[in-house]
């Protein structure tokens, strides 16, 4: 084991991996080595940011706090700490379950771990964090919690109210992250459109991304996570005039059929929803949209799945995302409705789904073929260098391979590529 190295795990969403890096600057002031998400681990010290959003994702966290129980008592670890999302909302009971963490942190006080460990927090550090991801991009959480109270969704309960940063902290953390090279800013919340609305009453999501699109060097700007009831609608202006705001869009919308909106607990019909698709397609030429969808909330009829799949096919979303509800403790759901829909129906409702977007996806990044498109490189891997356009956000969407014996090709770089070629996932291309 490495004498002053700690490791980091984060689990679940990118808005775990801000705190861990906020974290990681903190130890590393205070003289630790950090080491993020390493295949093996070596540390002296783990701490594992865990994430508690659905019973996989739980399990997941769990089983991985308990590899690292083993390593501890294999003399392989001398100290272990787990935090985040899933110690926020069950820390008695972990304590209890899992006597061989040294201390469990919640979402919000994992701070005090540098205490524990002798060290002091240095004010100098404060909202500055060492990037996991390539220089050239990040993510910045501009806020924290949700007011929506959706009937299924645990994450009210674990992260509280909808808290919106000070505007000018997100905006100087832009303007350090850009004089450290960083050109792409992926926007996050659990609520992006609700940003500001804590503090006066009022959307300021629009003002905000507009200011953010006027610092120079900011090249690129993604939003993610919108909802769609009172959706901003003057953001769509901003999005189509400012040439760095990508026409990209992250909305989940969850189902289609009113009978499901309302139980959902939604707070938007079918029409609305519809009428709030084919505004954002006309007032933003171009936008790919994407959106996740949930199959076998408790009450759904082959009615409402119909219905579903007729809305996938004619949204023909660039982009789509599907799971099966399951239970979250502590929801309404959980806690008013019988979760009838058999597993198996959950199954071949999220595969049939998944396989009518398959084709719209395939036919999509088809049309994209013979276009010249600018590209950011994200890596080398294997023959092929890997990008991305301004349609397309880190790990979760298609990605563009452009061969590496034709040119050589700089990781953080824009480049002209024309596409040659598709399938259902990625595009490959050549730079002009």
């Amino acid at each position: 084991m490495k004498k002053n190295q700690i490791d980091i795990i984060t689990m679940g969403c990118s808005k775990n991996l801000v705190d861990s890096e906020l974290l990681m600057k903190q130890f590393e002031a205070n003289g630790y080595h950090c080491v993020h998400d390493s295949k093996r681990p070596q540390g002296e010290i783990a701490v594992i940011n865990t994430c508690g959003f659905i019973e996989s994702a739980k399990e997941e966290s769990i089983n991985t706090i308990l590899e690292f129980v083993q390593a501890k008592n294999e003399g392989r670890l001398r100290k272990l700490y787990v935090m985040g999302c899933l110690s926020q909302r069950y820390k008695d009971e972990l304590e209890k379950e899992i006597p061989e963490v040294d201390k469990f942190y919640g979402k919000f006080n994992y701070k005090q771990l540098l205490k524990e460990l002798g060290k002091a927090d240095v004010p100098s550090c404060d909202g500055r964090r060492h990037l996991t991801t390539p220089h050239h991009y990040a993510y910045v959480k501009i806020a924290e919690g949700c007011d929506r109270h959706c009937a299924y969704c645990a994450i009210p309960i674990i992260t509280g109210k909808h808290t919106s940063r000070p505007k000018e902290d997100i905006l100087n953390e832009i303007r350090e992250l850009v004089a450290d090279g960083v050109k792409e800013f992926q926007i996050i919340a659990q609520e992006l459109t609700f940003y500001g609305v804590d503090i006066d009453g009022k959307h300021h999501i629009t003002e905000l991304i507009s200011e953010m699109a006027d610092i120079p060097g900011v090249k690129w700007i993604r939003l993610h996570y919108a909802y769609p009831n009172q959706f901003p609608m003057d953001l769509l202006d901003v999005m189509r005039e400012k040439p760095n705001v990508c026409k990209y869009l992250d909305i989940a919308l969850q189902h289609i059929s009113d009978h499901m909106l309302d139980r959902m607990h939604r707070h938007v019909s079918k029409q609305e929803t519809i009428d709030l698709i084919k505004a954002i397609r006309e007032r933003v030429p171009g936008i790919h949209i994407r959106t996740t969808l949930m199959v076998g909330f408790p009450g759904e009829t082959e009615q409402d799945f119909e219905e579903l799949k007729e809305f996938v096919r004619w949204a023909k979303f660039e982009r789509m995302g599907a799971f099966a509800y399951s239970e979250e403790e502590g929801t309404y759901s959980a806690e008013h409705y019988e979760d009838d829909v058999p597993a198996d129906v959950k199954q071949s409702r999220l595969d049939e789904l998944m396989a009518i977007q398959q084709e719209i996806s395939t036919e999509i990044e088809a049309q994209k073929v013979g276009k010249v498109m600018k590209v950011i490189i994200d890596r080398k891997e294997g023959d092929y260098y890997i990008g991305r356009t301004e349609f397309c956000s880190p790990d979760v969407d298609p990605e563009v391979l452009i061969p590496v014996a034709k040119k050589t090709l700089y990781v953080g770089k824009f480049y002209d590529v024309k596409i040659s070629d598709s399938d259902e996932f990625d595009l490959y291309g050549e730079v002009v």
